[in-house]
Formats: C-alpha cells, sequence, structure tokens
C-alpha cells in the first residue's frame, strides 16, 4: 500500500496524498512521457494516468500536464508541485537512509555517563573500538557517582551507564544490567609502609590508620568496605582525583583503596597491596540500559566494546 502523506486543500481541508502518486507525476514530469515514466515504474500507462489522476483530484482538480502530440509538458500547477514533490520524495529517501543507519549503528546518538576509574581503562579502549567500528554514531559522555547516573538513565537523559555495585546492589527490575567484570579491590600505602611488601591483607590490620577518601561520609564510597570489615575509617584528607590521592598516599598522609580499573596508574612511590576479605564480593562493573524502552541502535555494539575492554583488563 502507498505510503499517504495529509495536505490541505484550498479550503483548508486535509487531503491524503500517496507518495506512489508524487513518485509517478516526478517520473512523468522527468521523461516528458507516461508511456517512459510507466515502463520505468513497471506499470501500465493507464495506471500511471490514474495515478496522476488521482493526485490532481487530491489538489482540487487542476491538470498538472498537458497532453501534447508527442508526450507531455508541465502545466503551471505541475510547475508550482514540481519542487514539493520532490522535497518530499528527497525527505522520505533521507528518512530511510537515515534509519536504516540507525539500524545498522552507522549513524545516530549515544548518550553514555560511567564513573570516573572506568574512564581510566575501560571505557577509552570500548570507545576506541566503537569508534573504529562504527564512525558514523555520535557519542556523548558524561561523568559521575553510579547513583545519580542510573537516575539520568532512568529519567531518559542517558541511553546507558557504566556503573559499579560501589553503595550495595543495582536495581535488576528498574534496569538491564551487562555484566562486564569483577575488580579486585586494593589498598594504597606508602612504599615505606610495613603493610607494603604484604601479598595481601585484611583490612582489619588497617583499623588503626588515616584515610584518604573522595568523601568524608563512607556509605555509598569504596570506604564501605571499611565499615564492613568492623570499623568506621578515619577520613583524614578529601580528595576526589585518583592521581591527587596517590600523592597523599606517598606522602606518608595516609591510606586509600583503589580500585582494579585505577590500579593500572600507580606512581612508583606507593604499593598496592590486594585485600581479602572473606564473604565479601569484588566490586562488580555493569553496563545499565533502562528496562521496557527500547535502546538506541549503538547500545548493542557499545556494550559489545565495554565487554571486550573488560575482558582485556580482567586478563
Amino acid at each position: 500500500m502507498a505510503s499517504m502523506l495529509i495536505s490541505h486543500g484550498p479550503e483548508g481541508e486535509a487531503v491524503d496524498l500517496s507518495t506512489f502518486w508524487l513518485r509517478a507525476f516526478l517520473e512523468v514530469a522527468r521523461e516528458g512521457s507516461f508511456t517512459v515514466a510507466a515502463r520505468r515504474l513497471a506499470l501500465t500507462q493507464s495506471a500511471v494516468s490514474r495515478q496522476i489522476a488521482s493526485l490532481e483530484a487530491a489538489l482540487g482538480g487542476a491538470p498538472l500536464f498537458d497532453r501534447l502530440p508527442r508526450g507531455v509538458r508541465l502545466t503551471a500547477h505541475g510547475r508550482t508541485l514540481l519542487p514539493h514533490a520532490q522535497a518530499v520524495t528527497g525527505r522520505l529517501a533521507r528518512l530511510r537512509r537515515d534509519f536504516a543507519d540507525l539500524d545498522g549503528a552507522a549513524g545516530g546518538h549515544l548518550r553514555f555517563g560511567a564513573f570516573a576509574t572506568a574512564d581510566a581503562a575501560l571505557v577509552p579502549r570500548a570507545l576506541a573500538a566503537f569508534r573504529a567500528r562504527h564512525p558514523g554514531v555520535t557519542l556523548t559522555r558524561e561523568e559521575g557517582l553510579s547513583g545519580p547516573l542510573l537516575a539520568r538513565l532512568g529519567e531518559g537523559e542517558l541511553d546507558l551507564a557504566v556503573v559499579s555495585t560501589t553503595g550495595g546492589p543495582l536495581d535488576g527490575d528498574t534496569y538491564d544490567l551487562h555484566h562486564l567484570l569483577d575488580e579486585t579491590l586494593y589498598v594504597a600505602v606508602p612504599a615505606a609502609h610495613p603493610l607494603a611488601g604484604e601479598p595481601s591483607v585484611r583490612l582489619a590490620r588497617l583499623a588503626g590508620e588515616d584515610w584518604i577518601s573522595g568523601s568524608a561520609d563512607p556509605a555509598g564510597t569504596l570506604l564501605d568496605a571499611v565499615v564492613q570489615a568492623g570499623f568506621r575509617p578515619r577520613v583524614a584528607h578529601v580528595v576526589r582525583e585518583w592521581t591527587a590521592k596517590q600523592g597523599y598516599v606517598a606522602a606518608g598522609l595516609g591510606v586509600a583503596l583503589v580500585p582494579a580499573l585505577a590500579a593500572q596508574g600507580a606512581r612508583p612511590d606507593i604499593a598496592l597491596v590486594p585485600v581479602t576479605e572473606e564473604g565479601a564480593p569484588a566490586r562488580a562493573v555493569y553496563a545499565a540500559t533502562a528496562r521496557g524502552r527500547s535502546p538506541v541502535p549503538g547500545v548493542a555494539p557499545f556494550v559489545a566494546a565495554l565487554r571486550e575492554s573488560g575482558r582485556l583488563l580482567a586478563a
């Protein structure tokens, strides 16, 4: 069935225009012949004549072509219609191309967010792979904590969020969670610290230490693990950036918890000691999408790139 467009007649009433009528009109106008246009459209000449007659009737009845002894010629009404018909069919063709690009992730826009340490290695590697495969997709990235990123995802302001279980389990009823990796936690200590040479450490052995943290309140941060170990950490310095935290640790001003995603960039004057806690799960990292919402086509290949990056980091 031919697609229909809504137009308006001379009195302002709505009328339906078939896009096939417009295509037939353009073919006749281009060829100057009903016979040639019919051949190009794989129709009979009488069928093309009916399409043009229907278009003329829908537009008020004025003839669009003068019938000549040999071929046809546009009337004044036909010449007026010509640029509009070209614009409409051109826009529809562009729409079909845009849809095809979306379906193949060759175009469109993907909005995503990620927590800070995911931006150290996981996200950049995935971005590089995704851009190489889908250069036509426009990417918009923002950084934030997992909770606020999930809220923006739920409000439709993001298409995907890279989040972690820091602060507690994630809501699997509201979000589709695509597992990327599980992270080991490390404690960063000065290179001369007595624990620096240990193969692993229980958090209880650090109960007397000063801590460097991104927040004075452990809730919702990596220091939740310390609270679960049975003591409240004494936060001596609130430092948000990981590179600055390293400087505070190296100066002997405290120790800090470090996720595996941030461990690759450790400076040489600190030591990273793996944390072992019986029954304490590793921090899980997920790509989250809103459940029940149709994802933009770029989401699936981007999740695949994130998983590839996660496998490389875990290797």
